[in-house]
């Protein structure tokens, strides 16, 4: 099997980016849509002959009121997606305790790393390292300015220089076909859905133990302030629920695709199918356990689950598995 396509897969990266870019607005801006309707229905209408009150939703009011505010969510989850999106690259490096590699510090490593890019045409990115015995490695970036491959100290003791081109080769064909790009808007909206999820309960919880919990109709047969904060949990969990689902726009098969790059670039499909199968047994980055960093490991510890617990977490796995992608590389 020969990995060919590469300009194919860019493009169709690059749409799944613009349509991300177009999808996550569309969805946010419904769910505050739906979230004022559901406010103004039960709270509003009228009492029938028989003195039951009637909900009824009033459509120009919710319009009104969403044109007002839709502006103001659009500006600030723009500046904050831009602000995200340009300082991706220092917030990993943080999380991660990252430090940058030069060659004189491991000539190994960076010759790999050299010879792999000058073998493929491709621009020299930046090489960092993390001090962890565990196995593993990511590729991370936007643009040729921050695209970067980061190496595990647990990676680099425990593979031979084969399988470390093949890893490294993996995580060039990542950012050769704009995986990483794709990866980090999908990454940056959902936490944006998570952020505003996780404000609303903490806002619930804090009302409930502190403020007292009442389902009651305020004095003016409005809804009262837990009931619409309530609401608002519900569709920001709605909101989280198809915001995620956009990470299934980044097919797993982007994994299949970096092996087969991975394997074409270091010449030997099976020393990156040793190298998987190294990593296996010991993946992970030490006490890093964000998830939106885990999705850019070549291998995610999560998903290495056994059982019943497999076959739930394979359902919404960033990852194939990794006995699949070893069958496959030993097929070359």
């Amino acid at each position: 099997m020969r990995y060919v396509g590469i300009q194919s897969q860019i493009t169709r990266n690059n749409m799944k980016s613009m349509l991300l870019l177009a999808a996550f607005p569309v969805i946010l801006l419904g769910m505050i849509w739906v979230f004022l309707a559901i406010v103004n229905y039960f709270s509003n209408g009228y009492y029938d002959q028989a003195g039951y009150f009637v909900n009824q939703l009033d459509e120009e009011s919710v319009n009104w009121t969403f044109s007002k505010i839709a502006p103001w969510v659009a500006i600030g989850v723009g500046v904050w997606f831009v602000i995200a999106y340009f300082s991706n690259s220092k917030m990993i490096q943080r999380a991660t305790g990252a430090q940058p590699l030069m060659r004189r510090e491991n000539p190994r490593v960076y010759n790999i790393v050299e010879n792999l890019c000058m073998s493929c045409g491709m621009d020299m990115p930046k090489v960092n390292v993390i001090d962890d015995p565990q196995l593993n490695a990511f590729a991370s970036g936007i643009d040729k300015n921050s695209y970067t491959v980061t190496v595990t100290t647990g990676l680099l003791d425990r593979l031979n220089d084969n399988e470390l081109a093949g890893v490294i080769g993996h995580e060039l064909t990542h950012i050769r076909n704009r995986d990483t790009r794709l990866l980090i808007t999908s990454i940056i909206f959902v936490g944006i859905i998570s952020t505003v999820l996780s404000l609303v309960v903490r806002m619930m919880y804090n009302r409930m133990w502190f403020g007292g919990f009442s389902n009651n109709r305020n004095e003016k047969g409005g809804l009262s302030v837990m009931m619409i904060m309530f609401i608002g949990a519900i569709c920001a969990g709605i909101a989280y629920l198809f915001i995620s689902l956009t990470r299934f726009a980044i097919s797993r098969k982007r994994e299949f695709m970096a092996d087969a790059g991975g394997a074409e670039l270091c010449g030997d499909p099976l020393a990156l199918a040793s190298a998987l199968r190294k990593i296996s047994n010991d993946p992970g980055l030490g006490d890093v356990e964000r998830e939106d960093i885990a999705q850019m490991y070549i291998i995610h510890p999560k998903q290495m689950a056994q059982g019943l617990m497999a076959f739930i977490s394979g359902l919404f796995a960033t990852h194939p598995s990794t006995e699949e992608r070893i069958r496959i590389l030993e097929q070359f």
